[in-house]
């Protein structure tokens, strides 16, 4: 595991310490939680995020970044009609 230091303001880290107290978790699993569900519905980045991953260097991790026509295939079937 890595450690994290996170900034949030006060009305947002009150919320969290009473959902902590009701859910009985840790805050920071509760952000574990939450952060892992974001990155599973985020389909529409996920090609580019294991092209990053499996990049072998700097050069070629820009040019993931610079190239930006990935589209999901819900959008791609929406925009086709199919």
């Amino acid at each position: 595991m890595h450690r994290l230091n996170l900034t949030i303001d006060e009305g947002l880290y009150e919320k969290a310490r009473a959902f902590s107290f009701l859910e009985n978790k840790s805050i920071s699993q509760m952000i574990r939680e939450s952060l892992s569900d974001y990155l599973e519905n985020s389909k529409e980045k996920s090609k580019k995020v294991e092209l990053l991953l499996e990049a072998d260097d700097e050069e070629e991790i820009l040019a993931i970044m610079k190239n930006d026509d990935f589209v999901s295939q819900d959008n791609f079937a929406k925009k086709f009609n199919l």
